[in-house]
């Protein structure tokens, strides 16, 4: 492998304006999540009057003193539904992967320090793609769980896909992926089936609430008065009906049993031994990251100065570059895990297409996972290009992304436009993993371009209707079509809604993709205990 040189100089005015630029973005989505953190702060006075641990201290205290917490999707419904000023992002979940008892597991807490963990729509689709990734990389799934249920004010955007999540349990549960989860408050209607369907249940005592139906609709319904306790009280659960196997006394005592739960499983005694890797340090410091990117998103760069940052010893073994040097092919390590890299330095040509495809069989072929590193304005155009087949080839690159059997990663460290996006695993081609940097933009194409398309379609149908082209009217369709694509293509537009499983400092991402891959590797490795129907209770 060679050994990558920069040629970026740290100390120019290019480059410290670069990091001043990649500062203000990772500023713009930190200030964010500072202030979800700050409004479910400002409810602690409430629990704590409860006897109540704010949900993020219950994470604290399940997760391994010491270790790393990966959060996942922690900016999703950003400004939608009722998140009017940003503060309630997140979809009314916390959720991330970190060791529990020395397990790898996800984490998923109700973030009822905020609108009671009401879900949204964004909830329901954090929580559908939180069980995909639990189920992909055959991790133990723990739940700290307290919510009113649905957001009633978008009850129909969430009631028909809402059974695919109780599915997914089901099938979680019966591929031998066990399920632990705390009921630290209400559990109602729909919700209640979240705890029904784990295979370990701990309610905590005077706290926990499980019932299809309380009080005030039992009543409404049938006219039958109960209590809450003897409805779905946590004591009547665990002596009575037989749903909790366990009794909390308190949310710290049912954070202790769920460590106690993994702690007697035999998860990691069923994987094969090996050795621990060893690893070089890359030979530049991650802070440049910050400015290897220019802030002109129209300047060019080379991905190798970014993989000079993340790989081991910053070595890199390059394929085909002679052939096509547009669309970067190689292999690198990162803390010991071999992994094929595609990156971006140009648009997407007929070549780098063939090459791409080529390499993506070879990764499949030794079992190399892959990490696409998004850069692009998507496949080249024009009449040469179409005359040499980039219908043709880019199809084959699409072909091999979508077939290829090892794990997919990516990072959009730039733009990622187009049908380009999807050539480089974009979220529809559905990436093991996918992570962001703040200044990056994902969109169908640029602004600028699509409001010149705009004009020109416009002023060609009223050139065809006998109309002569109004220039007001044209400029504004053109503007305001630019406008529209500018603001919904930025990060944290796209973090919102999905397209990546959150958005990391570029200074995290070797830490970030170490993590990911071990995630990976350990799932390959796992053998399971798979049964028909899941476990069920008596």
């Amino acid at each position: 492998m060679q050994v990558l040189e920069t040629t970026i100089s740290p100390q120019s005015d290019e480059f410290r304006a670069n990091v001043k630029a990649m500062e203000a973005h990772i500023s713009t989505f930190r200030d964010v999540e500072q202030k979800v953190l700050d409004l479910a702060e400002s409810a602690r006075e409430k629990f704590t009057k409860r006897g109540k641990l704010l949900p993020r201290d219950r994470i604290n205290r399940l997760l391994d003193r010491g270790s790393e917490f990966l959060e996942l999707c922690s900016l999703a419904g950003y400004k939608m539904h009722d998140d009017k000023d940003g503060s309630m992002a997140g979809g009314g979940i916390i959720a991330g992967i970190g060791r529990v008892a020395g397990v790898r597991c996800l984490v998923v807490a109700s973030n009822s320090a905020i609108k009671g963990g009401t879900i949204t729509p964004a909830g329901l689709d954090k929580t559908l793609r939180l069980q995909q990734i639990a189920m992909e990389n055959k991790l133990p799934v723990v739940s700290l769980s307290e919510s009113g249920g649905a957001n009633l004010n978008y009850a129909t955007d969430i009631f028909v896909l809402g059974a695919r999540g109780f599915a997914n349990q089901a099938r979680m549960s019966a591929a031998g992926i066990p399920q632990v989860t705390v009921v630290h408050g209400n559990a109602t209607a729909g919700g209640a089936y979240q705890p029904g369907l784990s295979d370990y249940v701990i309610t905590v005592r005077e706290q926990a609430k499980m019932f299809l139906a309380g009080p005030p609709l039992l009543k409404a319904a049938t006219g039958e008065v109960a209590t809450d306790e003897e409805l779905g009280g946590a004591e009547m659960h665990a002596t009575v009906a037989g749903t909790a196997e366990y009794l909390a006394e308190d949310d710290a005592d049912g954070i202790r049993q769920v460590r106690e739960i993994l702690g007697a499983l035999p998860w990691n005694e069923n994987l094969p031994l090996r050795q621990e890797p060893q690893w070089d340090e890359p030979l530049y410091p991650a802070d440049e990251l910050l400015g290897v990117i220019p802030s002109d998103a129209k300047k060019p760069y080379d991905v190798r100065e970014i993989l000079a940052r993340i790989a081991d010893g910053s070595r890199f073994l390059d394929f085909k570059n002679d052939y096509d040097s547009q669309t970067v092919c190689g292999t690198i390590r990162i803390q010991g895990h071999s992994v094929g890299i595609i990156g971006n330095n140009g648009p997407i040509t007929p070549a780098g297409s063939a090459k791409a495809a080529q390499f993506i069989q070879l990764c499949d072929q030794a079992g190399t996972p892959i990490l696409f590193l998004h850069n692009t304005t998507g496949f080249m155009v024009g009449t040469h290009s179409e005359q040499n087949g980039i219908i043709k080839h880019g199809s084959k690159m699409i072909q091999a992304v979508a077939n290829c059997r090892v794990p997919k990663l990516a990072v959009v460290v730039g733009g990622s436009y187009g049908a380009g996006n999807y050539a480089m695993c974009g979220r529809g081609l559905d990436p093991r993993f996918i992570f962001a940097w703040p200044n990056s933009r994902t969109a169908v194409m640029g602004p600028a371009q699509a409001g010149k398309v705009m004009r020109i379609v416009a002023e060609e149908k009223q050139r065809k209707s006998g109309i002569e082209p109004d220039e007001k009217t044209l400029s504004f369709l053109e503007q305001a079509t630019a406008k529209k694509l500018e603001d919904g293509s930025t990060a944290l537009y796209g973090t919102a809604r999905l397209w990546d499983d959150g958005l990391i400092d570029p200074r995290d991402t070797r830490r970030v993709l170490a993590m990911v891959l071990s995630v990976c590797r350990e799932a390959e490795q796992r053998p399971l205990r798979p049964n028909v129907y899941g476990v069920a209770r008596f």
